[in-house]
């Protein structure tokens, strides 16, 4: 699918229960066109304590979300946006907002 976002980007979650959300990508998994968003998409799992230090009980734990229900952020635009590659003369790509062209 599309690789335009990566590990680090703040996005921002477009449909379903985390709707409205914004955070950072903790992970990304290309091979199933998801990505783990902090803060979105958040489930409690059952730890059991494991030494002194670490508690058990609930924690609340990120699952993954398909691509298509997250957009890259932009800040200027203060919106999710789409996205444009431009390709500059020293061949380095850059992501730009097709919105306000500013790069993200």
């Amino acid at each position: 699918m599309s690789l335009r976002i990566k590990k680090g980007d703040k996005v921002i979650v477009t449909s379903g229960k985390s709707k409205g959300k914004k955070g950072r990508v903790l992970r990304f998994f290309p091979d199933e066109n998801k990505v783990v968003v902090e803060g979105a998409n958040l489930v409690k799992k059952h730890k059991k304590k494991k030494s002194e230090s670490e508690p058990g009980g609930f924690q609340e734990v990120p699952l993954p979300l398909h691509l298509s229900s997250v957009q890259l952020f932009c800040s200027n635009c203060n919106r999710g946006v789409k996205t444009k590659i431009e390709i500059a003369k020293d061949k380095t790509k850059t992501r730009v907002c097709k919105k306000c062209q500013k790069t993200v």
